[in-house]
């Protein structure tokens, strides 16, 4: 202007300092995924210790001779296959695992309902007390049940006489030995499928109860309709944990039958101890015990595939 108030244009304006350049270990070191990789690095450096060297180290152990000098590949493997007393292995290892899940997952189902409907402090109660079998640890509980089924001490042959029956040879004979330790198996891990899946009921909206009801709808037609789907995923997790689980049992058929009578209740686990360790052949053992790695690795696919897809339907 004319009477010279006129301020250069940018003189009053003040101009920020340019930023400082962090650096690319800073940057690093700020994102959560740095941090949450560094809390996760001593978990992650035990698995490796435990669970995956020893994998890779049983795998060239399985392609060694038994004194562990040669590399015969593949032989161990062809080996066990040709031998009877291997296939009968299978059969059993899978006829206890399957069986043993439907049965826990049958009662857990069954008790989770019961639970959850009793109300109050009463339901407090009897969880803990179902939840006893699963607290204890499996050799002494398996303990107990030897003692049970023992027979020159059995008390269930005791009331067998007692009631004027004869006694029965439990773990005497191929098939109630094979029972025996299923049941065992049964009472032990039937308390976590009844944890599992009550959490799961107490998570299913009870207005879909109301909803159905409105309707019609028959308890078994909520059971089949609304239960079972929306416990789908939370099923399908805990029968596959357990099929793992019961595959690589050892204590109770090392501790009820030792695999007999006749190597009749052999499991891959007390089997490849037997092998391995008992018998010296450290190779032929560690082939045993990865016979249950593609087992469990194709229903381990086939399981998470369909909670995968499970979830997207939910989620879209």
């Amino acid at each position: 202007m004319a009477n010279g108030s006129t301020i250069a244009i940018g003189a009053g304006t003040t101009t920020a300092p340019a930023p400082r350049r962090v650096g690319s270990l800073k940057k690093l070191a700020r994102r959560r995924s740095t941090t949450a990789l560094l809390l996760c690095a001593p978990l992650i450096v035990l698995i490796v210790g435990l669970k995956v060297y020893p994998t890779f180290y049983a795998i060239f152990l399985s392609m060694l001779d038994r004194k562990m000098e040669n590399f015969v590949g593949l032989n161990n493997f062809i080996y066990l296959l040709n031998r009877p007393s291997f296939q009968l292995v299978i059969f059993q290892s899978c006829l206890f695992a399957i069986t043993a899940v439907v049965m826990k997952a049958t009662l857990g189902f069954i008790l989770a309902h019961l639970m959850h409907n009793i109300r109050g402090k009463n339901q407090r109660i009897w969880r803990g007390l179902l939840l006893v079998p699963w607290v204890i640890p499996l050799s002494l509980s398996t303990l107990s049940w030897w003692w049970l089924f023992d027979p020159s001490y059995s008390a269930f042959n005791w009331t067998l006489n007692w009631l004027g029956f004869e006694s029965i040879p439990f773990l005497g004979t191929t098939w109630n030995a094979r029972i025996a330790v299923i049941v065992v198996n049964t009472w032990f891990g039937a308390p976590f499928f009844m944890i599992m899946y009550l959490a799961a009921l107490k998570s299913v909206p009870e207005q879909l109860y109301e909803a159905a009801a409105i309707d019609g709808a028959t308890a078994w037609q909520k059971l089949i309709y609304i239960t079972l789907p929306m416990m789908r995923n939370i099923i399908l997790i805990t029968v596959l944990y357990s099929l793992i689980v019961t595959f690589a049992d050892f204590d109770i058929v090392r501790i009820l039958t030792n695999g007999g009578p006749q190597d009749s209740t052999h499991l891959f686990a007390t089997y490849a101890f037997n092998v391995g360790i008992e018998s010296g052949n450290i190779p032929r053992g560690a082939s045993v015990s990865l016979f249950m790695f593609p087992i469990l690795a194709t229903l381990a696919f086939f399981v998470l595939r369909d909670v995968l897809k499970r979830s997207k339907e939910i989620s879209t």
